[in-house]
Parts: C-alpha cells; sequence; structure tokens
C-alpha cells in the first residue's frame, strides 16, 4: 500500500525542505516523491544533508512543470490545506485520511496523491481545485504556520498507520472484485470534453463561467468515478455533440489534457 502514496511538493523554495521531506518519508516506508516547478535546485549538498540517509529518494524524484503531470496515474489527489477558499471542497483530517486509504487503494491500478504547495502561499485555488479532497492539520490557532517537512511527516505517519492496522487484519477475507477508479489524467480529459460540450450547446458562457465548471469539478471528484463509468459519460458528451453539430474526439473516448 505504501508504495503506492506520491508525495507531490509544488514550488519549494527551499533545498533543506526536499531533504527533510524525504527523511519523514522514508522513515515511515514511503519511497514516491515528485517535484513540481520546484523554485530552488533540489540536489544540493543541503538537501542531501538533511534527507540523512534518504537521499535516495530525492536523487529518484522526478521533477515536472505541472501538478497534472505530477498526479496523471493517481486515482486520488489530496491536497494540503490550511485556509479557506471561496468555494467550499471536501475537507478531511488526517486520521480520516489515513482511515480511507486501505479502501482507495484496493485496486492494484490505484494510486494515491498528496499534495503540498509552496512554503510561503500553499496552494493556490486552481491547483486545490484539482485535488478530490483537501486535508487540514489542526494546528494550534495561535500559530498555525507548520513547515512543510514536518505537514509531510503528520500525513505520512497517518499512512503507515493506517498500513499497519490494515497488515494486522483479517487477511483471509476476500473483497468484491474491483473496479478501476478513473486516473487524475482520464478525468482531466473528461473535465476538457465536458466545457467543450457545454460551450457548443450554449449552456456554458466562458465569459461569464459563474464557477459552473468548478462545481462541476467538485461534484465530479466527489462521486470518486470509475472508469468504465467516465467512459459512459464520455460516449454522452460525444453523442451530444454529435446532436449539436459540434466536433468531436475519435470514439468519444481521446484524451484531452488541456486544462478545463
Amino acid at each position: 500500500m505504501l508504495e503506492r502514496i506520491r508525495i507531490v511538493l509544488i514550488g519549494t523554495s527551499h533545498p533543506g525542505n526536499i531533504g527533510a521531506t524525504a527523511r519523514a518519508m522514508h522513515n515511515m516506508g514511503l519511497g514516491d516523491l515528485a517535484l513540481v516547478a520546484p523554485r530552488c535546485q533540489p540536489l544540493t549538498s543541503e538537501s542531501i544533508s538533511r534527507a540523512s540517509g534518504a537521499d535516495h529518494i530525492v536523487h529518484a524524484a522526478p521533477v515536472v512543470e505541472t501538478l497534472e503531470e505530477a498526479v496523471a496515474d493517481c486515482t486520488l489527489a489530496v491536497g494540503a490545506s490550511a485556509r479557506s477558499r471561496t468555494l467550499p471542497w471536501p475537507m478531511i483530517t488526517p486520521r480520516a485520511l489515513g482511515e480511507r486509504l486501505p479502501t482507495e487503494l484496493a485496486g492494484s491500478e490505484s494510486r494515491v496523491a498528496l499534495v503540498f504547495g509552496r512554503e510561503d502561499s500553499g496552494l493556490t485555488n486552481a491547483e486545490l481545485q484539482r485535488c478530490h479532497a483537501h486535508v487540514h492539520i489542526p494546528t494550534n490557532s495561535d500559530f498555525s504556520s507548520l513547515n512543510l517537512a514536518a505537514a509531510v511527516q503528520v500525513l505520512a505517519y497517518e499512512c503507515r498507520l493506517a498500513w499497519l492496522e490494515a497488515d494486522s487484519s483479517d487477511a483471509g477475507q476476500e473483497d468484491e472484485p474491483h473496479q478501476p477508479l478513473a486516473s487524475h489524467g482520464e478525468l482531466e480529459g473528461y473535465f476538457a470534453h465536458l466545457e467543450r460540450t457545454l460551450i457548443t450547446i450554449g449552456f456554458h458562457d466562458p465569459a461569464l463561467p459563474r464557477q459552473l465548471m468548478a462545481r462541476l469539478r467538485r461534484f465530479t471528484l466527489r462521486a470518486r468515478p470509475e472508469r468504465m463509468e467516465l467512459n459512459i459519460l464520455r460516449g454522452i458528451l460525444t453523442a451530444t455533440e454529435k446532436s449539436a453539430g459540434g466536433s468531436t474526439p475519435e470514439g468519444g473516448r481521446q484524451r484531452d489534457n488541456r486544462q478545463a
């Protein structure tokens, strides 16, 4: 289970925080780290020093330009957020996150991404809207600033605790066949297809969005659709575009990596 949990750091500005994050991950048995547009050189003497023996995680961490690239193969993305947002999003505690991991990772193709933002400003609203849920660490309201690696340590601990509890449970029970959930990349393709279709039929005006796509995104991510269910929805969109005389991607299932 732990090997299918990815820690994603966006816009990290201090190499020491990358190394300290790797150490926190290795302490709890996590090894998958991805760096999105870091504002510093990830591999430095300080990052290696702060990793304290977990520098192999820093060396192996891919560096990508966008959040979409970092979580494209993930079926659940959870953004760490300390701020309230204008559009409410499903919010969970670190303990609740850990408790749902065994179910989320029941399928062999399932992957979970825990997304952390910049040290000074966190995650943007656009980045948070690309996450299925937000996790908030209930710190002291009088001193809520939490070091990046410390935040990673808290969530990594909850991941390990959930893994230990699942490992000690009765392994003899057989679960029902698991249907693979839609990946983040597949969902982004759906959102782009949905927006294009809504524009084609005159339901959505990009000049006056009124948070329509954000609300539809929130609704869909909360539903956690399976891959087959998403394919059905893409098929409906394709048929709708054809009826309206709009262009469609081949077969209605072509992946569209443009942002919605």
